[in-house]
């Protein structure tokens, strides 16, 4: 990736301790710095505007390789510097960045990497499945891990603990009631007002970077998309654009297109779902049901054109594992006119209730400057402000080929991220026709290379929730040597503990379902 004015300009203000690097993307640019001038970075960054973006780390050899990206105007920064395994530490980018928090906690308990002056460096991935000093992420730690039994319980996390007349702590979770994931929710309270918020999360980690070490890239595909389940295409999408630029394989037009039909369809079932989820926390039961019919109608669809409710590996490393006949084109498109004309019926019904506004409307505020400070994404970000979306900032096929509509509101509360959703729901119905109209006849899937032993990818789509950025680095013999996949939620989750905030207790599943972050995404 070339240079921008930004990027020279940012270039010409840092110290002689950074040099700058090329690495095999059209993703970014790699620049290393020294490891007593990563805060410094980071410092500059702020003062620059950049957007902390993603962290993780990897071991190699005796090292590792700590890393950091950062985007700005659409072009992104892989910041890395290199620290010996013997003593392990460097300083903290969450000081500067609130979004770096939490990944720099996970770095900590699965690398047992020190961040010098961390503002909370409690566990935050382990819980009580590992010991002390046993880090699962490094080369030594077997697979299948060290099994004693059964777990400890996770009793004895330092909470914030209440003070003051009349204040009380709720706690909620991990397990809930209805079908999701486990996190647990801590508040303190006066009467039925929130006064503070912390998430534990984690319950459901999974494994993913351990396991995904040694696969082969249609392995590891099928690993990506199983990331978070509701965002199968988005995270597969990206894990593949990373492996495909590491290999230096350009997919066809044909199956570019096809990935684009996927991921609008998958953020089409996933907003409407939102939708009514958003109305039955409020109990207007009728929007709930008529979302989710309408979102079983677009699912039935899914498995009659491409043989999966949910589209799980339906994109492969070079490609697509599916067609589109000329008749399932025609299916699709009058699902498209059908949905619109019961859209346009059924929004009325929400934009015409004055109690649902009662209960939407100023609730869950969260301010363009806590969404921007936090690194918000997607539809949590852009109904707060934030002017940003991968397909239109950073264009790739098929995006390239077509004028992307961001929806933006700024009220930052709950009825903006629902307003929000069914504007991305508008023009992704758009994007879809042209997609269709676009479809030629073409092969589905390119050769694959086999990339050099050491070479690395970074893979950036527009999920659902917003970016999702997938690293993958290739050991020799097509094998994985190491994968990250950054889900929106990791930056998004932070948000919900400063926008309950003021509300009171009752509304807590409503400004929760309003963000709805996914537990497996962030819980890798």
């Amino acid at each position: 990736m070339s240079s921008s004015n930004w990027t020279a300009d940012f270039l010409s203000r840092l110290s002689t301790d950074i040099t700058v690097a090329e690495i095999d993307t059209a993703s970014a640019t790699l620049w290393q710095i020294k490891s007593h001038a990563w805060q410094q970075f980071a410092e500059l960054a702020m003062q620059q505007n950049l957007r902390w973006a993603a962290g993780w780390a990897e071991q190699v050899d005796n090292r590792f390789l700590i890393n950091a990206c950062f985007e700005k105007q659409g072009e992104y920064i892989l910041l890395r510097t290199i620290i010996d395994d013997s003593n392990p530490e460097l300083p903290s980018q969450a000081t500067v960045y609130p979004a770096a928090n939490r990944s720099e906690r996970h770095t900590q308990d699965m690398f047992g990497i020190k961040f010098v002056g961390h503002p909370d460096n409690r566990r935050w991935t382990r819980h009580q499945a590992w010991i002390e000093k046993n880090y699962p992420l490094r080369k030594d730690f077997p697979v299948q891990g060290t099994p004693v039994g059964i777990t400890p319980p996770d009793m004895h996390y330092p909470f914030i603990k209440s003070h003051g007349a009349g204040t009380y702590e709720i706690p909620v979770g991990p397990v809930h009631a209805g079908i999701i994931e486990p996190g647990h929710f801590r508040f303190q309270a006066v009467g039925e007002l929130i006064l503070n918020l912390e998430e534990r999360l984690g319950y459901v980690h999974k494994g993913i970077e351990k396991i995904a070490e040694g696969r082969e890239p249609e392995s590891l595909a099928r690993l990506a998309g199983r990331v978070s389940g509701d965002t199968t295409v988005g995270h597969c999408w990206a894990a593949c654009r990373a492996m495909e630029q590491t290999a230096g394989v350009i997919i066809p037009p044909r199956a570019a297109l096809i990935r684009g039909i996927l991921a609008e369809r998958e953020r089409i079932a996933n907003h409407m779902g939102d939708i009514g989820a958003i109305c039955n926390d409020v109990a207007f039961v009728f929007a709930q049901m008529q979302f989710t019919r309408l979102r079983e109608l677009w699912l039935r669809t899914n498995a009659t054109v491409f043989g999966h409710r949910l589209l799980m590996d339906k994109i492969v490393p070079g490609g697509v594992a599916c067609d589109l006949s000329g008749e399932s084109c025609a299916l699709i498109k009058k699902e498209i006119t059908e949905l619109r004309k019961e859209l346009a019926e059924v929004i009325l019904a929400l934009d015409l209730n004055s109690s649902l506004e009662d209960r939407l409307y100023t609730a869950g505020f969260l301010s363009e400057q806590t969404a921007a400070a936090f690194g918000t994404l997607g539809y949590v970000g852009r109904a707060s402000g934030q002017d940003k979306d991968v397909r239109r900032d950073t264009p790739y096929a098929p995006y390239d080929q077509v004028t992307v509509k961001v929806a933006l509101e700024t009220q930052g509360d709950i009825a903006s991220r629902l307003w929000v959703r069914y504007k991305e729901i508008r023009a992704a119905l758009r994007l879809l026709e042209e997609f269709i109209d676009r479809l030629v006849a073409g092969e589905l899937c390119s050769e694959w290379r086999t990339p050099a032993a050491g070479s690395e990818g970074l893979g950036i789509v527009e999920g659902w929730r917003g970016e999702i950025i997938s690293y993958i680095r290739f050991d020799a013999d097509n094998k994985i040597a190491r994968f990250y996949p950054r889900d929106p939620s990791q930056l998004n989750w932070p948000a919900l503990e400063k926008l309950v905030l003021n509300n009171i207790v009752p509304d807590f599943p409503v400004c929760n379902k309003s963000l709805n972050g996914s537990y497996s995404g962030n819980d890798l």
